[in-house]
């Protein structure tokens, strides 16, 4: 198969309940074009329909998880160009899937790599990982998140310093600012990342699904707000039949088994 024949977005299954959705261009340290972003939407609508996923990994290889926007697509674009791409469906479809979203991290998330790494809810990262959003420093700024997400997860005076030098900041200090979940070796990026994949497939996808719900809407409306939704969600949790299993099987001291009903 010739490189251009190869897919951009590659999903596996490699056990029940898990799936890897992994950017597939290593010869350009994984960049997003627009094809990819395509791709990768696409594989997420499909993974948000599939009641027997239950958890999800974004990935990219060794080098890279993404470096960042593939810049030729970029260079002669005018305005309307971009306005008529409507990249913030294809981003949406990513932060939108039900099930709980885990990126595994090595190598570069620069740019919108970053950016699509904030659209998962954890994040695992190598060592050797390096986050930033390089953008100013070509002449742009971030576009799918990275003035707003980022200041949302690590604050205004972290956020104001990695978009305004665009100088990127290794996983150990992205870990210290709270930017990622967990930080681990780099052989053991993947392993943790099926680890908690798997913890996360055994548990009441209901239960998840709502958890992560409100989680991410409280972020936006205020506190009352966000626990009349915390309130409502747990309440609709009670008409389920994985509450009374996971309750039966605590006093039953038996493992439970959920069924997403």
């Amino acid at each position: 198969m010739s490189d251009s024949a190869k897919p951009e977005i590659l999903v596996e299954r490699p056990e029940d309940g898990i799936a890897i959705v992994r950017i597939n261009r290593p010869e350009v340290r994984n960049a997003l074009n627009v094809a990819t972003r395509r791709k990768l939407a696409e594989a997420f609508a499909a993974l948000s329909e599939d009641e027997t996923v239950r958890a999800i990994i974004l990935t990219g290889d060794d080098q890279a998880f993404a470096a960042g926007a593939d810049l030729r697509e970029f260079i002669d674009a005018t305005p309307i160009d971009l306005l008529l791409r409507h990249t913030e469906r294809l981003w949406r479809a990513v932060s939108s899937t039900p099930q709980p979203v885990i990126a595994a991290i090595n190598g570069f998330a620069l740019g919108g790599g970053l950016e699509l790494a904030m659209h998962a809810d954890i994040i695992i990262a190598g060592e050797g990982a390096k986050f930033g959003q390089p953008e100013v420093r070509v002449g742009i700024m971030p576009g799918a998140g990275g003035t707003q997400r980022l200041t949302r997860a690590i604050g205004k005076f972290h956020t104001m310093k990695l978009c305004l030098t665009g100088r990127p900041i290794d996983a150990p200090e992205a870990f210290q600012i709270g930017l990622i979940s967990k930080l681990v070796a780099d052989d053991q990026v993947m392993p943790e990342a099926l680890k908690m994949a798997r913890d996360l497939a055994t548990l009441p996808p209901i239960a998840v699904q709502q958890i992560k719900e409100v989680i991410v809407a409280g972020e936006d409306c205020s506190l009352e707000t966000g626990l009349m939704l915390e309130r409502k969600a747990m309440q609709m949790l009670f008409a389920s039949e994985d509450k009374t299993e996971g309750m039966q099987a605590f006093f039953e001291k038996r493992k439970p088994v959920f069924k997403g009903r």
